[in-house]
């Protein structure tokens, strides 16, 4: 085998161009509260042009007189017509997507017993069925322009039980994406299309409000996360752009759990 020697080391300019999105086009969905919120304004420091979905337009449009360029699409990821929207907006307006990040979810804790099929039906179709037929839409833009990243939001829930917390519908789908990840990558890489998934742990956002207003769940919490705290938003940020952009280039199929520890116990 030839030697071939190793490229130079980069400059610091161009280590932190690493996490850089400058040009490129970026989809969130689920924009209009908590972790999509955060993930909008990340990817448009890093300079992407970034469209923003969720069903609360009047919250979509709030953020998006905070974010210059920023588009709005307002949209259910459970109903298809609306996807197909969001995919030709996004064309119309930028000719591109380079980065996707699948956000959108539900979940309602509740005995698996007493959950009832309708409500176990409608979280699959958010959390599942819409994260993949979104994929596939804009896997379809990707692969034709010749490369892409998609990010999909797991949980640590895709990985473990959600005791003493009962979520077997949101468990399901999480786990689910995990493994839907694998799949996609692994069916595109040779095509230039990434996918890789962030399984954040335990974070503030609407869903978790009543997990981080309870002393007790609080109480909870620090006993049993390693680190003996949840996250604070800015904690995914890199995790976020590191998946995103080109300093993750020659990794797809990966889930990258940003926990505090937790499923390391």
């Amino acid at each position: 085998m030839t030697n071939v020697p190793p490229p130079p080391v980069p400059t610091p300019d161009a280590l932190a161009g690493l996490f850089r999105l400058d040009g490129r086009v970026a989809v969130v969905t689920g924009a209009s509260s908590g972790l999509g919120d955060r993930f909008a304004r990340v990817l448009h420091a890093a300079g992407a042009r970034v469209v923003v979905a969720a069903r609360r337009a009047d919250r979509l449009q709030a953020l998006c007189e905070e974010l210059p360029g920023t588009l709005a699409v307002p949209c259910d990821v459970a109903v298809d017509a609306d996807l197909e929207r969001l995919v030709a907006a996004t064309i119309e307006a930028h000719g591109r997507i380079d980065v996707l990040v699948n956000n959108a979810g539900i979940g309602e804790p509740m005995p698996a017993e007493d959950e009832p099929l309708d409500y176990w039906r409608h979280v699959v179709d958010v959390n599942l069925t819409g994260l993949f037929a979104l994929s596939q839409l804009v896997g379809r833009q990707m692969l034709a322009q010749g490369g892409g990243s998609i990010v999909n939001i797991a949980s640590i829930l895709g990985l473990v039980a959600s005791a003493p917390i009962k979520q077997a519908s949101y468990a399901a789908t999480k786990g689910a994406v995990v493994n839907l990840t694998r799949e996609l990558a692994v069916q595109w890489a040779r095509r230039g299309v990434r996918v890789n998934a962030l399984a954040p742990g335990w974070f503030p956002s609407e869903m978790t409000t009543v997990m981080f207003s309870d002393e007790a769940s609080i109480t909870y919490l620090r006993r049993n996360c390693p680190m003996g705290r949840g996250g604070s938003f800015d904690e995914l940020d890199g995790a976020l752009l590191f998946l995103a952009g080109d300093a993750s280039g020659y990794i797809t199929g990966q889930t990258l759990v940003v926990d505090g520890g937790w499923t390391a116990r």
